[in-house]
C-alpha cells in the first residue's frame, strides 16, 4: 500500500529510510512547538492555546504535503510570518490578534484560489535563481535577528541597536542574555558534531542551565518584570480545553471598532508577506535540499502550494499564524527522505506533542534564541552560492539589497520588494532587458505602487 501510494522505489528509497527522515526532520524543527507560543504570546494569545494550534495545524499541512504532492516537506507556522503577525500587525499597527488571524484565514483562502491557478507558480518562476537565493540568505538573518532580540542580546539604544548590558540586572535580563551566548555555543558544538536534532537537544540543555541557574539563585523569578519560573509544573497533559481560547475567535471580531478600508489593508499586508515569504522559504527549502531543475523550478509546485494555502486557513481557525513549508525539512532530504511519506511521519509526531503541551510552553525566550540563530546560519549558508564576479553583478547586487534589507528594516516582505524592484531596474539600465521575465515587470510595477500608496 505504501509502495502504491508514494512510489518508493520509483524513488529509490524505503519505508525505514522514509520514517528515519521523518523523525529526523520533526527533531531539527519541533522548536518552533516553543517559539510560536513565546512570538504570538506576545500579541496577547494564550500560549498553550497557539501550542495545540501550531501542532495541529502543522499536522494537517503536512498531511496535504505528503499525501497531495509526495514530497518530504513538512509545514508549520512560519519564522518571520509569525513575527509579522505579533510585532507589526498587531503591536505596530494597533489591531487585535483576532483581526490579525481573521486576515489570515482570508488571506489564506484567497491563496486557495490562487493555487489551483498558475498565479503563484508562474511568479515562482518569473523570479531569476539568483535572487531566490538571496531571499533565503536574507531570511536566515532576520530569522537571527529576532533571535537577538528575543535573547535579550540586541536592545534599543542611541544607535539604534546594540548589546544588552549584562551587569544592568543580571540576575533576569543579564543571565537570560549569557545563557543564550552558551546555548548558542552548545548548539553549534552539537551542529558541528553532526548530532541528530541539535537544535532542539540544544534547546533543551540551554534551558537544563537556566534551571540549575535558578536553583542555585542565579536566576530569580520576577513576574512583574516577565520572568518567570523555569521549571515545570506538568509534563504531560491530555486537556485540550485551552484551544477555545484561539479556535474560532478569528470569527468573532466585531467589525464595528473596524474600519472596512482598515481591515482590507491588513489583509493585504498579510497576502503580500505571504505570498513572498511563502515562495522565498519554498525557495530556500528546495534550495537546500537540491531539489530545484536546472531552471531554478520545483517540480509538482502546485500541490505544494496548496498545501500550505490550506494549512494557513486552517492555522487561522486554530489560532496560529500563516503555516508554511519549513527549511529544516531539507535535514530529513539529508537523511534520505525522498516521498510523501517523510512528512506523513512528521505530521502524525505533531500531532502526538500536543500531550506535551505543558512542558514545551515553560521553555523559556533565551533557550529558543539560540534555535532562531542556528536556523538564521543555516539559511545563510546559500550565500556562498551567489556569484559575486564582476560580469555577474547586475543577478548578485539585487540579491545583495534583499539580503540587508530584510533585517534592517525588519520585513521579509521589503527585502523581496526592493530585490524585485532593483533586479528589473538594474538589467534595463545595462541593457539586459531581455534577461527580465513579463512577470518581473508587472510585480515591479506593483512594488513600486504599493510605496506609492500603502
Amino acid at each position: 500500500m505504501l509502495e502504491k501510494m508514494f512510489k518508493l522505489k520509483e524513488n529509490k528509497t524505503n519505508v525505514k529510510t522514509e520514517i528515519m527522515a521523518g523523525i529526523t526532520t520533526f527533531m531539527t524543527m519541533a522548536y518552533i512547538l516553543a517559539v510560536n507560543p513565546s512570538i504570538l504570546a506576545d500579541a496577547g494569545m494564550d500560549a498553550t492555546a497557539v501550542l495545540l494550534a501550531t501542532a495541529i495545524a502543522s499536522f494537517i499541512a503536512t498531511v496535504c504535503m505528503g499525501m497531495t504532492a509526495n514530497m518530504p516537506f513538512a509545514l508549520s507556522a512560519g519564522m518571520g510570518l509569525n513575527a509579522y503577525l505579533a510585532y507589526t500587525v498587531v503591536i505596530g499597527m494597533g489591531y487585535s490578534w483576532q483581526i490579525a488571524l481573521l486576515a489570515v484565514f482570508v488571506e489564506g483562502i484567497i491563496f486557495i484560489a490562487l493555487s489551483l491557478t498558475n498565479v503563484r507558480e508562474a511568479i515562482f518562476n518569473a523570479i531569476p535563481l539568483t535572487l531566490k537565493r538571496g531571499v533565503s540568505v536574507g531570511i536566515g538573518l532576520f530569522i537571527a535577528f529576532i533571535g537577538l532580540q528575543n535573547a535579550g542580546l540586541a536592545v534599543d539604544s542611541s544607535t539604534l541597536v546594540t548589546i544588552t548590558n549584562f551587569t544592568d540586572s543580571f540576575s533576569t535580563s543579564g543571565i537570560c542574555a549569557l545563557l543564550a551566548i552558551v546555548g548558542v555555543l552548545i548548539t553549534a558544538a552539537l551542529y558541528v558534531k553532526k548530532v541528530k536534532g541539535a537544535i532542539l537537544v540544544g534547546i533543551i540543555a540551554t534551558w537544563l542551565i537556566g534551571i540549575v541557574c535558578q536553583l542555585t539563585g542565579l536566576y530569580v523569578p520576577t513576574p512583574e518584570a516577565g520572568f518567570y519560573s523555569l521549571i515545570p509544573t506538568s509534563v504531560i497533559s491530555a486537556d485540550f480545553s485551552k484551544l477555545s481560547e484561539t479556535f474560532g475567535q478569528c470569527f468573532t471580531v466585531d467589525f464595528s471598532t473596524v474600519k472596512i478600508v482598515d481591515f482590507i489593508v491588513v489583509v493585504f499586508a498579510f497576502l503580500f508577506v505571504d505570498l513572498f515569504d511563502t515562495l522565498g522559504t519554498l525557495i530556500g527549502v528546495a534550495t537546500k535540499a537540491n531539489m530545484l531543475d536546472k531552471e531554478g523550478r520545483l517540480p509538482r509546485i502546485k500541490p505544494a502550494l496548496l498545501s500550505d494555502a490550506i494549512g494557513t486557513s486552517v492555522g487561522a481557525v486554530l489560532g496560529t499564524s500563516t503555516v508554511t513549508t519549513f527549511v529544516e525539512s531539507a535535514s530529513g532530504v539529508s537523511a534520505g527522505g525522498k516521498t510523501g511519506l517523510t512528512a506523513i511521519v512528521v505530521a502524525f509526531l505533531f500531532l502526538i506533542s500536543t500531550l506535551f503541551a505543558p512542558l514545551f510552553t515553560t521553555i523559556p525566550s533565551f533557550a529558543t534564541a539560540p534555535a532562531l540563530i542556528i536556523v538564521g546560519f543555516l539559511m545563510f549558508s546559500s550565500v556562498t552560492e551567489l556569484n559575486f564576479k564582476e560580469d555577474n553583478y547586475a543577478e548578485v547586487i539585487p540579491a545583495y539589497i534583499a539580503i540587508i534589507a530584510m533585517p534592517l528594516f525588519y520585513s521579509i516582505s521589503e527585502g523581496i520588494s526592493l530585490g524585485v524592484i532593483s533586479y528589473t531596474v538594474l538589467n534595463l539600465c545595462t541593457g539586459n532587458a531581455k534577461k527580465v521575465k513579463p512577470l518581473m515587470y508587472i510585480l515591479t510595477v506593483l512594488f513600486i505602487l504599493k510605496y506609492i500608496f500603502l
